[in-house]
C-alpha cells in the first residue's frame, strides 16, 4: 500500500503529464490526444486527493 506522500507525488506527475498531452493534442489537432490528456489530469487530481486524505488521517 502506498503512503499519502507517494500518492500526492504520483498525482502531481499525472497532472503534469496530462497537461503536456492535452497541449500536444491541441497543437496537432488531435482531439483524441487532447481528451487523453484531460483524463490523465483528472486521474492525477483524484490520486493527489487520495494522498492528501491519507496524510490527513495520520494526524
Amino acid at each position: 500500500m502506498t503512503n499519502g506522500k507517494t500518492d500526492q507525488a504520483k498525482g502531481t506527475a499525472n497532472k503534469a503529464a496530462g497537461k503536456v498531452k492535452e497541449a500536444a493534442g491541441k497543437a496537432t489537432g488531435s482531439t483524441k490526444t487532447e481528451a487523453k490528456g484531460k483524463a490523465q489530469q483528472a486521474k492525477g487530481e483524484l490520486q493527489k486527493g487520495k494522498g492528501e486524505a491519507k496524510e490527513a488521517l495520520k494526524k
